[in-house]
């Protein structure tokens, strides 16, 4: 049975950006194993599924159809509107190129998952993630202000006199 225009249509715009089946999964495997993390992180290029911002690793839960996975070979199974198909998911990897590139330019490590290596081996890439984010951590590579900043925080118990308070106390 043929499907109509308007069952396409329908089926088309039930598919999100964001809560997807895989990304999901991902996400309740990571939580799970303590990786703590922010989701659709919009302060980076390329808005990631999930982003670790102290170790700046940017996570991406790719499916297979949209991301071009295989495409030579994909790119052969379209029966109808095949012109349209081609083109977008070539733009589709050409922005995730584009936004790998930016993302390690602007010192964030890449990490992109297809959908089946989510869903079968789930523990292959929670294991990648926290090797991943352990070695930046102890490398250096994360936030090296965080701990300066933690260094000029002024605690409760300092006896330093407060510059802004003192200059308000001070006028004569």
């Amino acid at each position: 049975m043929r499907r109509t225009m308007a069952q396409i249509s329908h089926n088309m715009s039930r598919i999100r950006s964001s809560g997807s089946l895989i990304e999901c999964t991902l996400g309740i495997a990571l939580w799970a194993s303590g990786i703590r993390y922010r989701k659709q992180y919009r302060m980076v290029p390329g808005r990631p599924d999930f982003a670790l911002v102290r170790s700046k690793i940017a996570i991406f839960c790719d499916s297979s159809f949209w991301h071009g996975r295989d495409w030579p070979a994909a790119s052969t199974a379209f029966k109808r509107n095949k012109s349209f198909w081609v083109a977008k998911i070539r733009r589709n990897i050409a922005r995730d190129r584009e936004v790998n590139r930016q993302l390690k330019h602007l010192g964030w490590a890449v990490i992109r998952f297809w959908d089946d290596d989510i869903l079968r081996k789930t523990d292959r890439c929670v294991l990648r993630v926290k090797t991943l984010s352990r070695e930046r951590i102890n490398a250096g590579t994360h936030d090296e202000n965080r701990r300066h900043r933690f260094l000029l925080r002024r605690r409760r118990d300092d006896k330093r006199p407060h510059p802004r308070r003192d200059s308000r106390t001070r006028r004569h």
